[in-house]
């Protein structure tokens, strides 16, 4: 079992360290950044299920999934025993745009 941070998803981490270490600090990024491996090992590892992204169930898409953090939302995907990482998103982004840019314009 893995976790596999796509190239996308990598992106927005890089782009949330970058505005939390300037808005907040380096101890709020650490803490944020631990919540968000920590979340993604526990999904990987199976001992925590997201649910499903409504907004790609509306449209009968089912195999994506969610967990939130205290600030952010995770969109993965799991296939056979890996975990693929779609979409880190904080609190304070278009969630609804950044979802359909991702997911459904490709």
């Amino acid at each position: 079992m893995a976790v596999i941070i796509l190239p996308d998803a990598m992106a927005d981490l890089l782009a949330l360290q970058d505005y939390m270490l300037d808005q907040w600090g380096e101890t709020a990024w650490l803490t944020a950044e631990d919540e968000i491996f920590e979340k993604l090992e526990h999904v990987d590892a199976g001992r925590f299920n997201g649910t499903a992204v409504p907004e790609l169930a509306a449209v009968g898409i089912q195999e994506y999934q969610q967990v939130l953090t205290s600030h952010h939302k995770l969109v993965y995907r799991r296939i056979g025993k890996d975990t693929y990482v779609y979409l880190v998103a904080g609190q304070r982004q278009d969630y609804p745009r950044l979802l359909v840019r991702r997911l459904l314009a490709r």
